[in-house]
């Protein structure tokens, strides 16, 4: 099997290059990162999972997870060693607080290591992939004493966490979850519910797993108003077992890796966390983090597989061309037919495209907390909060889609266990899933992102595009005028979009999901406008490595003609709404 090999001198050109980091170094929470400390960074993340995490993914595929007659679970064969060797290196704190022990770098970094961990083995990646939204939720909620207790250890990776929500009867609908949080005398709550789906719920890497849970105290109101959130840890202060247990493991299609676990909270012992009934808006800290997240795990996919496919097609020999050919060969490599290519360019084209979205929208995410202003915070966070929905639902859709295309490319090899690429697929299809469906994430863009404030942020977002087209010159024309006449559909779509919001709700969320596609093609395309002009840019002046620079020019011509062009169609699906989509009624969607 062809090993991973994280994408290090690609996450560089954009980090450095495209995004200018040195720009922002004046900026507090950026000053400790010059230009060596980020290199030693990225390129000692990426040898970090390629030789401690990557070697476990096969083995954690087929053994799985195991649960115990006393509800303890163990993990696969060197997953305890490996996440041993990962708190001791001190990577779970690179964009952690400072003041509970953390690393204190920027968030650019962290997505990083995100992606080179879900390349690597996102089974083992799911124990602490949640880590920096559940610090960030019980930094914001929490009292002074919980994070004096609970923070500086879940910092330093010796405790993990895992995020509560769903219970088998409410998976999106939270508002009518049934678990029930009591008021003690002693300012603490008894918890007693079935929680489903739980990531991480049970498992031997830490000695302690800090939960946190939606719950509904005695009086609280109906629906989503009424939904608290609560603190629970696996064993209390004085280091008692709490009356939260693992009942069981689900089985699942993919990341056998990973303990999806349904917990059992038998009155067990929680605190609040924020105020009673606003327990949603906490969570969503966790929850928005978690999606930023889950975006990453897309790239991941994406990564892992097209350099599996790419070697494989190298080195697999099958047909003859139709071009040139070694003719004292009986077959050619598959990399010489062009459907082959077209399967390997659409890969490469959203790896390294979406790579440079998520780390843009990492940067801003940074912004967001650390520009010098308070405007230029706002319109960061406007910008990560637009983008939030956008990296989850159109990066694991089309993260999903290359792996399948990847598994192609091997042909019938792709079908079996020994190649390693059906095991991509199968772990790669819960992300389109988790943390919101991506139904829901088309939903949340187009109602809340986009019609509610009248297509400001989407109309904006699209004009700096629009801007940087009009800017690009005639060598990157190849590029910039299909992008600027797709920003054209994209302008067009977002009004009929807001005007839908108006007058027609219904058409809105019809159209939602081609809305997030069409939003995710252009700021995909645009982050190829980004990274072609600075390879041209670097081969004007003579600089840098001329096949990787023209390589990217190539893949940016590829992404201009193949996927651009989709935003015309996208549009015509905004147009047409939900009319055909409710034209039958609900019975007659049954086979008689």
């Amino acid at each position: 099997m062809t090993p991973y090999y994280p994408p290090v001198r690609d996450t560089l050109f954009v980090i450095e290059d495209v995004l200018e980091f040195e720009k922002y170094r004046g900026i507090e929470a950026f000053s400790l990162v010059d230009a060596e400390t980020l290199e030693a960074v990225v390129s000692e993340a990426g040898k970090f999972c390629a030789e401690v995490i990557a070697p476990l993914n096969q083995n954690a595929d087929a053994q799985g997870c195991t649960r115990h007659e006393d509800g303890s679970v163990t993990t696969p064969d060197g997953f305890k060693e490996a996440y041993t060797s990962l708190v001791e290196a001190g990577w779970g704190t690179l964009a952690q607080p400072e003041e509970f022990g953390g690393q204190g770098m920027p968030h650019v970094l962290n997505s990083v290591f995100e992606e080179y961990m879900n390349g690597a083995c996102a089974g083992f990646t799911m124990f602490s992939g949640i880590m920096q939204g559940a610090v960030a939720t019980v930094n914001s909620a929490g009292s002074d004493e919980l994070k004096a207790a609970y923070l500086p250890k879940m910092v330093a990776g010796e405790w993990l966490a895992t995020m509560a929500l769903t219970e088998a009867h409410a998976g999106t609908d939270l508002g009518l979850m049934r678990t029930r949080a009591e008021r003690q005398a002693d300012g603490s709550y008894a918890i007693t519910g079935e929680k489903v789906f739980i990531s991480g719920g049970e498992h031997d890497l830490t000695d302690n797993i800090v939960h946190l849970v939606l719950a509904r105290v005695p009086d609280a109101p109906a629906g989503t108003r009424g939904i608290s959130l609560f603190l629970v840890p696996k064993v209390l202060d004085d280091g008692s077992r709490n009356a939260v247990s693992c009942g069981s493991i689900e089985h699942k299609m993919g990341l056998h890796g990973s303990a999806t676990c349904v917990m059992n909270f038998d009155g067990a012992k929680g605190w609040l966390l924020g105020e009673e009934n606003m327990g949603l808006a906490a969570m969503f800290i966790m929850m928005n983090a978690a999606r930023l997240g889950v975006g990453t795990q897309g790239l991941g996919h994406a990564e892992n597989s097209y350099q599996k496919a790419a070697a494989y097609a190298l080195d697999r020999k099958q047909g003859r061309g139709l071009g040139e050919r070694d003719k004292a060969a009986a077959a050619d490599p598959l990399i010489v037919h062009p459907d082959v290519r077209r399967m390997l360019m659409d890969a490469r084209a959203f790896a390294e495209g979406f790579r440079a979205l998520v780390l843009w929208t990492a940067l801003h995410l940074d912004l967001s907390h650390h520009a010098e202003t308070a405007e230029e915070r706002q319109q960061a966070d406007a910008v990560v909060s637009f983008m939030t929905p956008v990296l989850k639902g159109f990066g694991t859709d089309r993260g999903f889609e290359v792996a399948v295309n990847m598994q192609q490319v091997y042909g019938g090899h792709g079908y079996v266990t020994e190649w390693g690429m059906e095991q991509i697929v199968r772990d790669a299809r819960i992300a389109m899933i988790y943390e919101g469906a991506n139904g829901v994430q088309a939903l949340d863009l187009a109602g809340r992102k986009t019609a509610k404030d009248g297509g400001a942020v989407a109309m904006a977002f699209l004009a700096q595009i629009a801007a940087d087209c009009d800017a690009a010159g005639d060598k990157l024309a190849f590029i910039a005028d299909p992008l600027g006449k797709a920003v054209h559909h994209g302008e067009a779509a977002a009004k009929m979009l807001v005007e839908q919001g108006a007058t027609n709700p219904q058409d809105m969320a019809g159209a939602s999901y081609a809305w997030m596609q069409l939003v995710g093609v252009l700021a995909v395309g645009w982050m190829w406008l980004k990274q072609a002009k600075v390879a041209q840019g670097k081969l004007d002046a003579g600089e840098g490595d001329e096949g990787f620079l023209k390589a990217k020019l190539a893949t940016a011509e590829f992404y201009a003609e193949q996927q651009l062009p989709l935003c015309t169609a996208l549009r015509h699906r905004v147009k047409a709404g939900a009319g055909a989509m409710l034209a039958m009624e609900p019975e007659q969607f049954l086979r008689s």
